[in-house]
């Protein structure tokens, strides 16, 4: 209808121009008219086009032009996997439907340190990475993981929500082929164990504690004098019900959703550790989405990411409460002493990294009025 209308504005000009030129006592007059009417019909045309422009603009697609491939580590019923179904539902919706992401949870794609391979090849789109693999191509984001550098969850974000200090937790990724877009939540983590009920360091003595493939974890566990030792979290719930591992370590809703409490008797509240698991996408698949597509993805990671603090907070006490009913034994140990078992971890850490010693001294101070 639009090209029609055009059509007779031309139509309507080029009639114009032929009175013109056939009429000399009213030429001047005409021509005027007519060169109106040309100025008319550009107009509409321009106007035509723009809004033929407008509804490409909010096209819809049937089939998605750009189908992402995401992998995570934890289990469908985690919160982590929930919000960010909602997160792919988002940005499909606000794509209309150009963008499709697909999540592969469980490590039905592989390890973690695996999948992190994975996007470093370009082979894989995107995951939810743990800081701990992070940290192994961006190290300053080990940072975070320092014993008992955060007494809430507070502090933790307040940190990862300065831009100075979350620039320099990321640095080294681009070296990697890897972007990442949005902090995302692990969470404080505890204990868990089927021996014996912790409340000092000593009661860890000999432990073998499962801890992911995170440098930092296993320095912590060593100075607390258990036995570290790395395995894939999707093997986990199998090697604690053997009794091949004594024990594990995690945030309550990693605890709750792989239903530990079936296999460990035990649980110590000792937020020992930090820990984000954040959205990263390989270089390779991101460039080639265009800019406006990046831009959704970049506004949905956050504004997810944010719901995600926010569902993992929420959620906590019922969490807790749910595990004491199924029959944990539940202590909540001074952090003094493990704090003074924990405190070579940051001399050693410093020691290593010339950078380490200034950002946590930036960190700390960031902090430093959030309770």
């Amino acid at each position: 209808m639009k090209k029609r209308a055009v059509s007779i504005l031309m139509a309507s000009v080029m009639a114009a121009s032929l009175a013109a030129c056939g009429g000399s006592s009213s030429s001047s007059s005409t021509t005027a008219a007519a060169s109106s009417a040309a100025e008319t019909t550009a107009a509409a045309a321009e106007s035509a086009s723009g809004s033929e422009s407008a509804a490409d603009s909010g096209k819809t697609y049937d089939s998605p032009e750009f189908t992402i491939k995401l992998g995570h580590s934890d289990t469908t019923a985690n919160i982590l996997n929930t919000t960010l179904e909602d997160y792919a539902a988002w940005v499909k919706e606000q794509t209309k439907g150009r963008v499709e992401i697909d999540i592969y949870a469980a490590e039905q794609l592989g390890s973690n340190s695996e999948m992190a391979e994975m996007i470093e090849m370009g082979e894989l789109d995107a995951m939810a990475m743990p800081q701990g693999n992070e940290a192994s191509f961006a190290p300053k984001i080990a940072t975070l993981g320092l014993p008992f550098l955060f007494t809430s969850y507070e502090q933790a974000w307040a940190a990862m929500d300065d831009e100075e200090i979350a620039s320099s937790l990321t640095e080294g990724l681009e070296d990697h082929n890897m972007i990442q877009i949005a902090f995302w939540e692990n969470g404080l983590r505890q204990i868990t164990n089927s021996r014996n009920a912790i409340n000092t360091p000593d009661d860890l003595k000999g432990m073998k504690i499962r801890t992911p493939e995170d440098d930092m974890t296993i320095a912590i566990f060593r100075a607390l004098g258990a036995s570290p030792s790395p395995l894939a979290f999707s093997e986990t719930y199998l090697a604690l019900q053997q009794k091949t591992y004594d024990g594990q370590e995690n945030p309550i809703a990693n605890i709750y959703a792989n239903n530990f409490q079936d296999v460990q008797k035990y649980l110590a509240l000792t937020n020992h550790k930090y820990e984000s698991k954040n959205i990263i996408f390989s270089t390779a698949s991101w460039n080639k989405y265009p800019e406006e597509v990046q831009q959704v993805l970049t506004e949905g990671a956050k504004k997810f990411g944010q719901e995600h603090r926010d569902a993992i907070v929420a959620a906590q006490d019922k969490q807790l409460q749910e595990l004491k009913d199924a029959g944990m034994e539940v202590t909540e140990p001074d952090a003094k002493p493990f704090q003074d078992a924990t405190a070579s971890v940051y001399t050693d850490f410093e020691a290593e990294n010339d950078w380490a010693s200034d950002l946590v001294s930036k960190i700390q101070t960031v902090i430093a009025d959030v309770k």
